[in-house]
């Protein structure tokens, strides 16, 4: 870790309220429903009838999209798109997973990974400062690293969150074991680890990614977007291999930490 750097159409059904002229009058009498006249119309120059499955292919047919649309998607040049993509980070601000962005633009995965690609080209050049940056499947825009120094001088300069060496070695145990339960992390260290997993959390460098499949279904619990960021790295494939000879280094420092508290 020493050599890693700290960074759903809902559809709107309008309801519509029926008023009954009656109602106001009086109240119904039992079991009195007035029924509306249904009726279709058919053309009269048709002699099909409707049946079952007519009617059924029609809402199929309603279903599809229509070819039109298809074509307009096809029309639309590589630049737009691209200018297109370029807009939806900027927005967005956060990271965008590329599924996402495929979607947005009607094309293929494949097709907004090249997208991707030439942006992030066209950002590496001097005279651009911003940077394309990926964590795990999606994609972000940040302003460049070197660049930092100007950024301050605007804008306030952000509270990074400080780490002790606690909260370190739970970060580490989470990264290199995740995802892992409170329980497993507390066996590592030997002491409650409670306070440093909700401190980790309330960095946003640690989160909740679901339950374990044993009895009593506990938490589990794996790095974030943030936690890539905050170490600029794009996957937690990229992290160093653990040293296992530091586990009990962890137990030691676990149990000084104990022993501080207890005035032992």
């Amino acid at each position: 870790m020493g050599d890693v750097q700290i960074r759903l159409q809902q559809m709107n059904n309008g309801s519509k309220d029926s008023s009954n002229d009656e109602s106001n009058n009086g109240s119904f009498e039992e079991n009195s429903f007035v029924v509306p006249e249904l009726s279709v119309e058919l053309p009269e120059d048709s002699s099909e009838a409707v049946t079952a499955d007519s009617t059924e292919a029609l809402a199929e047919g309603a279903a599809e999209t229509p070819p039109a649309a298809e074509e307009t998607v096809s029309s639309v040049s590589d630049d737009t798109l691209i200018a297109a993509m370029e807009s939806i980070l900027f927005a967005m601000g956060e990271a965008v997973p590329i599924e996402s962005i495929a979607q947005a633009l009607c094309v293929p995965k494949s097709k907004a990974l090249e997208m991707a690609d030439v942006l992030a080209d066209r950002y590496r050049s001097e005279s651009s400062g911003v940077s394309l940056n990926w964590y795990e499947e999606s994609v972000q825009l940040s302003t460049k690293p070197e660049l930092y120094e100007y950024l301050i001088r605007i804008a306030a300069e952000p509270k990074k969150p400080k780490l002790t060496p606690t909260l370190l070695e739970t970060l580490s145990i989470i990264a290199f074991r995740q995802p892992v339960t409170r329980m497993e992390v507390e066996n590592i260290r030997g002491v409650n680890s409670d306070f440093a997993i909700n401190r980790l959390i309330s960095f946003d460098l640690v989160e909740e990614v679901g339950r374990k499949e044993v009895p009593g279904r506990p938490l589990l619990f794996g790095t974030t977007q943030q936690f890539l960021r905050s170490f600029g790295i794009r996957s937690v494939e990229e992290l160093p291999e653990p040293d296992t000879s530091h586990m009990e280094a962890f137990r030691e420092e676990a149990e000084e930490e104990v022993s501080s508290k207890l005035d032992i």
